[in-house]
């Protein structure tokens, strides 16, 4: 595919390829690819391994760890109902989180060498390849890393008891909204709410890229004025 005085090789890793199109980057990233085969990230298998997840990696992995939270919190002294409670409100918390990091962090401007790949890596790759079924969710790896700074954040305002269950909350949410993205590219929902949500995920990623950033839901889009026009959704309303 050539863009301007660069010309990207798909055939080969990508990368470290695509931090050389500078200004033209994000004109490249964002004309997408519809294929269910992926690129190939880097030469070193090791590295190519890591990020490949496939989506059922998310729920096995995390959902004991949301349970043993919500469990550590009941030992020191909470009830069921509290923990719930505190579970709702994560989750709750988690789709401002979802919503912020992908309007401000994932579709941040870039031009740079560094700047262009470092976008690549963490959002370009899926607007690039939408429909790549190994790169829909975050690497475990990944995942781990930044719940460290994630954890700390909820430390400096909950006690030493709710701690646990307001992070299992929002743990819980990153799950459903991993499992919610894969099953809007993959799945062919029949009815509400998931079939509007696949026409309202799509739609931001074939039609209108810079509006329309909830992925589990549409409220921060509504709250904060990025909800794409809805003769443009109605429009898109035959892409599957």
């Amino acid at each position: 595919m050539v863009v301007h005085e660069f010309s990207v090789d798909l055939r080969k890793p990508l990368v470290f390829q695509v931090g050389h199109l500078k200004e033209h980057y994000q004109e490249w990233v964002h004309q997408p690819i519809v294929s269910k085969e992926g690129p190939r990230f880097f030469r070193n298998d090791a590295m190519e391994f890591l990020t490949l997840t496939k989506w059922w990696v998310v729920p096995v992995l995390w959902l004991p760890v949301v349970c043993w939270l919500f469990a550590k919190s009941i030992q020191m002294g909470h009830t069921v109902r509290e923990v719930v409670l505190m579970a709702l409100f994560g989750i709750f918390v988690w789709t401002l989180i979802e919503y912020t990091l992908h309007r401000f962090l994932f579709h941040i401007e870039t031009n740079s060498y560094w700047s262009n790949t470092a976008h690549y890596l963490i959002h370009g790759c899926h607007h690039k390849h939408p429909m790549d079924s190994l790169r829909l969710v975050f690497p475990p790896a990944g995942t781990a890393i930044l719940c460290v700074p994630f954890w700390n954040i909820v430390t400096l305002f909950a006690t030493p008891s709710t701690t646990p269950a307001l992070f299992g909350g929002g743990l819980l949410g990153y799950v459903m909204y991993d499992c919610t993205h894969y099953y809007l590219h993959h799945g062919q929902p029949s009815k509400d709410p998931a079939k509007y949500l696949k026409r309202y995920h799509l739609n931001h990623h074939f039609r209108i890229q810079d509006k329309g950033f909830g992925i589990t839901s549409s409220l921060w889009d509504t709250i904060f004025g990025t909800l794409p026009s809805s003769k443009i959704t109605a429009k898109h309303n035959g892409l599957s």
